[in-house]
């Protein structure tokens, strides 16, 4: 799987990470997920879906 990198604006506090990481982590990724970046690295081999999970978590995600 490719290494993606997401760009997550709105990213602002703990809870926003710990709320990512749960998105993903319920459709079976893992991530390293950075609030002084506001990033989100992945494996990944469709980064819409990537899109779609943060989406309906509440944040937009703008791949890099």
């Amino acid at each position: 799987m490719p290494l993606l990198v997401f760009s997550v604006p709105d990213m602002s506090c703990q809870h926003c990470v710990k709320r990512i990481r749960e998105a993903l982590s319920r459709a079976g990724f893992e991530a390293d997920v950075s609030l002084e970046t506001k990033t989100i690295t992945i494996n990944a081999d469709d980064p819409e879906q990537i899109v779609r999970i943060l989406d309906d978590a509440g944040y937009d995600a703008l791949r890099q």
